[in-house]
């Protein structure tokens, strides 16, 4: 099987994540890049990892006008990214732009189109937030609202709950790949992920990708928590 695997590096230096990275870099299939490790080690760490032959999920999540999102895509296209994320809150003709933008930098510049994909709603947020933000309070009806706007624009992935998968696959087109966070094997300590499944169940729900932080990046032993969770999906 394609190992599903994405590890998210959620580490403050570039010399910790890619550490963990080459511990690791035999039990997963990509490694997460994400705000606070982009923010520290910038674009040259995306270019360190690549240069080992791993795939970076870029998750920035950008979330602005078009036009500027657009330009955000084709520069994480150009670092030869496989997937980059935006928010699928910025509307149809943001997600447009960022999809058409991966599409022809990735012919300009001979890359591989990266996969765009849209955001739904947060796994740290639930019916209470979602109402604080004027959504009302049904986290499925809006991440089916947001997956049915991003499948308009032309997107070819999402990132959701892992516990939207089951209704989201019933109403998106097969092809569209579904990556999930939120994921948790259940020996991790409470924290701010509110709607969560193990690794398994994930997968047997329908996810194409698990990012997967905590579990490994803060176990005792990385490698070993990673080759474990591997395993557990054979």
């Amino acid at each position: 099987m394609r190992n599903p695997i994405i590890v998210a590096l959620d580490l403050p230096t570039a010399e910790a994540a890619l550490d963990l990275a080459r511990q690791i870099a035999p039990f997963v299939g990509a490694f997460k890049v994400g705000s606070e490790l982009f923010t520290s080690a910038g674009p040259e760490l995306v270019r360190r990892i690549r240069a080992t032959g791993g795939s970076v999920f870029l998750d920035l999540k950008f979330h602005d006008i078009p036009n500027t999102v657009a330009k955000a895509v084709a520069a994480g296209t150009r670092l030869d990214v496989q997937m980059v994320t935006i928010h699928a809150g910025g509307g149809l003709e943001m997600m447009r732009a960022a999809e058409d933008s991966a599409r022809q930098t990735a012919l300009q510049s001979g890359r591989d189109v990266p996969l765009v994909l849209g955001v739904t709603v947060l796994t740290s947020m639930d019916g209470h937030t979602l109402s604080e933000i004027g959504c009302g309070t049904d986290v499925g009806k809006q991440a089916k609202r947001l997956a049915n706007l991003a499948v308009k624009a032309g997107l070819r992935g999402l990132v959701c709950s892992p516990l939207e998968i089951v209704a989201l696959r019933q109403i998106l087109p097969e092809k569209i790949q579904l990556i999930t966070p939120g994921i948790r094997t259940g020996a991790e300590k409470a924290d701010d992920q509110k709607r969560t499944l193990t690794p398994k169940q994930a997968l047997d729900a329908g996810a194409d990708w698990l990012v997967i932080g905590r579990p490994i990046y803060a176990a005792e032993n990385p490698r070993a928590a990673a080759e474990k969770i591997l395993a557990s999906l054979r």
